[in-house]
């Protein structure tokens, strides 16, 4: 997976998303539904950007990856300023499919798997050297062990931030077993893009 290495100024496509994801962010972050929890959801963004922005000049991903990231991102900017138990597209999804809650936190989680398993993959090969065979199921552990990671550190922060709106940031919508569906739905999400691009490898092989 050798990824050929650009200036910031000289990549057209990331100037490009950059610059959609920073407008619509921007537009998203005028009137949230909730200021605070708006904050706590965009707390790991700004870690995330900050962590990608520095290290670019020494570990690039190819424009598919910051394509990836980007996508998500943007969804979690629609979740972030509605908050995820009030996003409309989700009780657009809640009546269409007779649901019993709104599920776009769901969609989110599985979208977390879904869309940045392969960004993980170009991670762990150029960083780690992880061999191709075992490349993607390590990828799909990752991701696994990320969504928990983040499950426990968003309940942290909850905490220490603001205990009284611990429900309304992590969007349990009174499901005790919240957490756990979310880490499902974001290993299924990453399993099926690690059998699509383990299919596309057997066929290219």
């Amino acid at each position: 997976m050798n990824i050929a290495r650009s200036k910031f100024a000289d990549n057209r496509f990331l100037q490009i998303l950059a610059g959609c994801y920073t407008i619509l962010w921007i537009l998203l972050a005028i009137h949230p539904v909730h200021l605070v929890v708006w904050f706590l959801e965009n707390l790991l963004v700004f870690v995330a950007i900050a962590v990608l922005v520095s290290t670019y000049h020494r570990l690039q991903f190819s424009n598919l990856a910051y394509g990836l990231f980007g996508l998500f991102l943007a969804l979690h900017a629609v979740g972030a300023h509605y908050t995820y138990a009030k996003v409309p597209a989700g009780f657009w999804m809640q009546h269409l499919l007779h649901l019993n809650r709104n599920h776009f936190d769901r969609v989110i989680h599985f979208g977390f798997g879904l869309l940045l398993v392969y960004p993980v993959q170009e991670l762990l090969q150029r960083v780690a050297g992880v061999r191709v065979t075992w490349l993607p199921w390590l990828a799909l552990a990752t991701i696994a062990a990320m969504s928990s990671f983040f499950e426990i550190l968003e309940a942290i922060i909850a905490q220490i931030v603001r205990p009284d709106l611990g429900a309304a940031y992590l969007g349990t919508q009174g499901d005790i077993w919240d957490a756990q569906k979310d880490m499902i739905a974001a290993i299924v999400g990453g399993m099926l893009t690690t059998l699509v691009i383990s299919a596309v490898g057997r066929r290219r092989g």
